[in-house]
C-alpha cells in the first residue's frame, strides 16, 4: 500500500509502539512499527464520551435469578452493546491450544459458565481472554456446592483475572454473589470474589476501566 501511494486511515486502541506488545518474536514486528511512525501521521484522540459506557447507562450488569427474564435481559444488553452487529464464533490460542469463543464482536465476547469453568482452563487461559476482549458476557452461573469445588475454583480465578485486567463483566447467575458458593472450603477466597463481583457492578468500576481500554 505504501509503495502504491495509497492513502491509509487506521484506528487502534494502542499507540504504534504498543502494537503486538509482548508478542512472540516481537523483534520481527518492530521494523513495521518504525515504518508506521515514519510514513504515517499518528494522532492521539481524546474523547469525553465513551459510547460503550453510554450504552450501559441505566442498565444492570448482574441478572438474577436465572430464567426467561434474565436470558431476555442478557440478550437485550448484548444487542445494545454490540449495536446489533452480527456476532461470529471465533477462537483464541494459548500455547498451542484453542479456546472456542461462541460469539464475539468488536471486543465483546459471550460465554456460558460451563464453557469457562467446567473445562480444564486456568489463569493463563483467562488472562488471554482478558487481553482479547474489553467486555465479557458470562451467563448461567449456577449456585455451587461441594461437588462443584473445581468449577468454583476456576470461577474464582476467572473473576480475579477479569477484575485485575479491568474487563467489564455482564453476568447472569442463579443467586446474588454471596450465595453462589455454599461449600465451606475456600470461603476466604470466595469472599474476595463476592467483593469483586459487587465492585464490578458499580458505575465507578465501569467508568474507570472503560476510560482506559
Amino acid at each position: 500500500l505504501f509503495s502504491a501511494d495509497v492513502i491509509i486511515v487506521a484506528t487502534s486502541n494502542a499507540a504504534p509502539a504498543d502494537l503486538y506488545k509482548d508478542g512472540l518474536n516481537r523483534a520481527l514486528f518492530v521494523p513495521f512499527i518504525e515504518m508506521i511512525e515514519e510514513r504515517m501521521d499518528v494522532l492521539h484522540l481524546e474523547s469525553q464520551t465513551d459510547y460503550r459506557l453510554d450504552r450501559l447507562q441505566g442498565a444492570p450488569v448482574y441478572y438474577t435469578p436465572l430464567g426467561a427474564d434474565a436470558s431476555r435481559a442478557m440478550n437485550n444488553i448484548w444487542q445494545r452493546l454490540t449495536g446489533g452487529r452480527i456476532a461470529n464464533p471465533s477462537s483464541i490460542e494459548v500455547k498451542g491450544r484453542k479456546i472456542v469463543v461462541p460469539a464475539s464482536v468488536s471486543g465483546i465476547a459471550r460465554f456460558d459458565f460451563d464453557a469457562l469453568c467446567a473445562q480444564p482452563l486456568g489463569a493463563e487461559d483467562y488472562l488471554t481472554l482478558a487481553r482479547s476482549f474489553h467486555t465479557l458476557f458470562l451467563q448461567d452461573v449456577p449456585i455451587m456446592g461441594a461437588e462443584q469445588r473445581n468449577e468454583a475454583r476456576r470461577f474464582i480465578t476467572l473473576i480475579d483475572t477479569l477484575y485485575d485486567a479491568g474487563v467489564a463483566l455482564i453476568i447472569s447467575a442463579d443467586a446474588e454473589p454471596a450465595k453462589l458458593y455454599l461449600a465451606g472450603d475456600g470461603s476466604d477466597a470466595f469472599e474476595r470474589t463476592v467483593s469483586r463481583l459487587m465492585e464490578m457492578r458499580s458505575r465507578d468500576y465501569l467508568s474507570e476501566h472503560f476510560s482506559v481500554r
